[in-house]
């Protein structure tokens, strides 16, 4: 008969296949078929230590029954040691951006207009980087690396769509004004964003670095000072699908990536009428018409941290968002940061998403200061690059991130553990590494979008 030490040890083993075999099922279901293929091995290899381990006295079962056993006891242990803690410093930006730099307005000058001429007359280091990205077929161009011309039409379909709604960003306020606490129409609000797409949702009091300080694209005059009147921003995710997010730097995924900033503007534009009705002022912040930088305003909104693909990471569902935000002088309470360290780590020990960027664009190693803030910093000129030399918005990064999973019972039991546990995150990232690998595959995309003709 087993001791009780084998038993222990059987047990746990037993418990632990099964949870394997979950995670098994969950991957199919997921079309993560590597992850399925390696649990199922895993499985078979723990149903045969259990075996072992309980199938009489003998030295090799009572020794693997103790290695078991000592494994489980130093497994919980770690969890409860302090590790991977993040050194905080200063990460609000003492400089306001100027839109007029950033790739997607500097993409629009073209060099028979006047502000060609003036924008490098005042950034002459960004000439020749531009005329080099210039160069190439550009974002959705048949000549590109990945031209996919039907998922290209989708693709341009959703951006003619925020395009011919850009003009819907504001308008006239109603003269009654509906009164109301502020927890009444915070309350109320965040229901509305959600009823109407958004995953989550919060408010910030907004700072003088949360807006851009001249327009560069969108409404007002080219070069003009930014002036963002309100007191308060709505920030709101909505999520990307996982099965084309990654099938990334494939045409599918821009495809996605621009239905989904439709979505977002979809929530931000009935949300800004609905203000304006009450009697207050309200603009939607969409793509192409932007007056904040919607990556800061969610952070201070509680809505995640800045990663180190420079993009919003949130707990939930890491980078796999599109943002949208809604400034206004509604009376509101502000949630504010939501300082979440296990992230930061996350991203300081992973680097999965720098791995993996075909234009190596992401920076490996920790945060340096930038304009005042504590950041990692990406390349934007070579990755916009890489963007108009294979025609989509890549995504690859996205695609990799272990916080890109689906929400599911097995995916929000790890990202609980990462919550909580410095030994868990660590841990986390070497299975994700094991089970899908290092470099994984991009998926494929879906059956109904027809074959490159």
């Amino acid at each position: 008969m087993p001791g009780l030490i084998e038993s222990f040890a059987g047990a746990v083993t037993v418990v632990g296949a099964l949870g394997l075999a979950w995670f098994a099922v969950a991957s199919v279901r997921e079309g993560e078929h590597r992850a399925a293929k390696r649990a199922v091995l895993v499985v078979v290899g723990l149903l045969v230590v259990a075996a072992l381990a309980v199938a009489g006295p003998s030295p090799w079962a009572a020794a693997l029954a103790s290695a078991v056993t000592l494994t489980v006891a130093v497994g919980v242990l770690l969890l409860f040691v302090p590790m991977g803690r993040v050194i905080r410093g200063p990460d609000a930006p003492t400089l306001r951006v100027d839109e007029r730099d950033i790739m997607f307005a500097r993409a629009r000058l073209g060099p028979e207009g006047p502000q060609f001429e003036e924008y490098y007359a005042m950034r002459p280091e960004n000439r020749e980087s531009d005329d080099r990205t210039r160069a190439l077929p550009g974002l959705g161009s048949p000549r590109s690396g990945k031209a996919q011309p039907w998922a290209f039409t989708a693709m341009d379909a959703s951006f003619t769509f925020t395009e011919a709604v850009r003009a819907e960003v504001d308008g006239a306020v109603a003269h009654a004004m509906v009164v109301a606490t502020p927890e009444q129409f915070t309350h109320y609000a965040k229901g509305l964003a959600r009823l109407w797409g958004a995953r989550t949702v919060g408010v910030a009091e907004l700072r003088p670095y949360h807006a851009y300080s001249h327009v560069g694209r969108g409404d007002g005059v080219w070069g003009a000072p930014i002036d963002v009147p309100h007191r308060y921003g709505i920030a709101f995710t909505v999520e990307m699908d996982f099965d084309l997010v990654r099938t990334g730097p494939e045409a599918s995924e821009a495809m996605e990536s621009a239905h989904q900033y439709v979505e977002a503007a979809v929530v931000a534009l009935q949300l800004g009428y609905a203000i304006r009705s009450m009697g207050y002022s309200a603009r939607a912040h969409i793509d192409g018409n932007y007056q904040v930088i919607a990556p800061l305003v969610a952070r201070d909104a509680g809505l995640g941290e800045i990663g180190r693909m420079g993009l919003l990471m949130t707990p939930e569902l890491g980078p796999r968002v599109r943002l949208g935000v809604v400034t206004t002088d509604l009376p509101l309470v502000a949630d504010g940061r939501r300082l979440d360290d296990s992230v930061l780590d996350f991203c300081r020990i992973c680097e999965k998403c720098a791995e993996n960027c075909p234009s190596h664009s992401i920076p490996t190693g920790d945060r340096v200061l930038f304009d005042g803030a504590l950041r990692w910093r990406i390349d934007a000129d070579t990755c916009f690059r890489y963007w108009n030399s294979v025609g989509t918005d890549c995504g690859r990064c996205m695609s990799v991130c272990p916080y890109s999973h689906p929400s599911s019972a097995v995916h929000d039991v790890v990202r609980f553990g990462n919550r909580h546990s410095g030994f868990a995150r660590r841990a986390a990232l070497r299975l994700d590494d094991v089970f899908y690998g290092r470099i994984p595959a991009p998926g494929r995309p879906p059956a109904w979008l027809p074959p490159k003709l």
